[in-house]
């Protein structure tokens, strides 16, 4: 019989199945996101020979954080070798750094290349697994329509990542505040903030560059600094510092290299908690490592403090109808304050009854490298922690692993003429 045939056949004749929602049948893996990770994990697929059988992307378009949630002068902070996506390079002629225009006309072309066909405007409103059939169900809501579709499939690919939602933190004292609150999702440019008075909060590589663009259309920006934070230079000698690290860490211990680029840093940037940055008591590369947070990469920002520019203050105590009050207890004026404060993992909100994402922070329990697999052909790409390069890893590693189960079970229903 049919493996198709025979697996309606089996779910049609289940009271538990028992639905009015339309079910269809999916031969391929399900990819849930469009961005980055599931553009990679994708392509992946089809050099496998295998066709994913659905792309589902809540947006219109492809890659749509960098599109629509992102700063203006955005560039990619790592050089661009190390942020390309599986089997296409970057144009040679795209600089070093390529700008957030350049990236998002990469995707749209990577998708092109690959033929990807995203189905736009999809949300997720739950996924589970089935035992007693061993498949997912994934339950779907196309946008601005009120009914759902289900979708079955063998293979289910988690490639929403760490930035599906705005991360906004409480904070005492907000409903006071009379001017505006935005996370930095929603800021574009400096321009209409100039002359004013701006507290950004969060230092990591967005609120540093945030601050930066502020100075640069003529603002006053501070920085809440509320934990040690390591500050770098983006380029050493001329060198990218994430390349130099990367070169250091095959040929010597990683706390040496920490060592190295620590000396360095001293050397260039100078004392960085005197005016307020106190590093962490353990070195960039290792700290990394252990808590997942990234190293800011200057890429002037600290040349702008040192100036004078920029103001440094420690946590919020709380806000007032004006301004802040922190926890040195100044008390300081502003007009707006930007919240970057960085983005969350949704993944608990729509994947049900697994144990292999956490339900508290929306990761894989298990850490790198070894979070991308999970149980019952469930897989995810793009929650490394380490950028673009970690996407392309995992994403490599998704596909393998599929090609082995689907040499055995799904290549039968690829000549099915009801194929999505």
């Amino acid at each position: 019989m049919d493996p198709m045939k025979e697996m309606e056949a089996k779910l049609a004749h289940d009271p538990s199945h028992k639905s009015t929602v339309r079910r269809v049948w999916v031969p391929g893996p399900i990819v849930v996101g469009a961005g980055p990770a599931g553009l990679a994990v994708a392509a992946c697929l089809k050099e496998r020979g295998i066709i994913p059988g659905l792309i589902l992307e809540k947006s219109e378009c492809v890659g749509s954080l960098w599109k629509t949630r992102t700063y203006d002068r955005l560039r990619l902070h790592l050089p661009k070798q190390f942020c390309q996506l599986p089997y296409l390079p970057f144009p040679d002629h795209f600089p070093t750094y390529p700008t957030k225009e350049q990236f998002t006309t990469y995707l749209d072309s990577y998708a092109k290349v690959f033929n990807l066909q995203p189905a736009f405007g999809q949300s997720v409103v739950w996924a589970r697994y089935d035992p007693r059939h061993g498949i997912w169900q994934v339950r779907v809501r196309a946008k601005d329509e009120k009914e759902e579709v289900e979708y079955v499939c063998q293979w289910l690919v988690v490639a929403t990542g760490e930035n599906a939602e705005a991360f906004v933190p409480q904070i005492v004292g907000r409903e006071d505040f009379v001017g505006p609150i935005i996370h930095s999702s929603e800021y574009r440019s400096g321009h209409e903030y100039s002359g004013k008075k701006v507290l950004v909060v969060g230092c990591g590589n967005s609120g540093m560059e945030v601050c930066l663009d502020l100075c640069n259309h003529n603002a006053f920006p501070s920085l809440v600094v509320r934990n040690s934070v390591h500050v770098l230079p983006q380029q050493i000698l001329g060198c990218s510092t994430f390349g130099l690290s990367m070169s250091l860490v095959k040929l010597v211990p990683l706390k040496l290299v920490d060592r190295i680029l620590l000396l360095i840093s001293r050397l260039i940037l100078g004392d960085t908690a005197k005016l307020g940055l106190i590093r962490p008591a353990i070195g960039p590369l290792e700290y990394k490592s252990i808590s997942g947070k990234t190293p800011v990469l200057d890429v002037g920002t600290f040349a702008k403090i040192k100036a004078g520019f920029i103001k440094v203050f420690p946590g919020i105590k709380r806000l007032t109808r004006y301004g802040a009050q922190f926890v040195d207890d100044r008390i300081e004026q502003f007009d707006a304050i930007i919240l970057a404060t960085g983005y969350k993992s949704n993944v608990p909100s729509w994947l049900k009854g697994t144990t292999m994402f956490s339900e508290k922070d929306g990761y894989p329990v298990k850490p790198f490298p070894e979070g991308w697999k999970g149980e019952n052909g469930l897989y995810s790409v793009g929650f490394t922690k380490r950028g673009l390069l970690g996407v392309s890893v995992d994403a490599m590693k998704v596909a393998e692993d599929i090609e082995r189960d689907w040499n055995s079970k799904a290549k039968p229903l690829m000549n099915h003429k009801s194929m999505i």
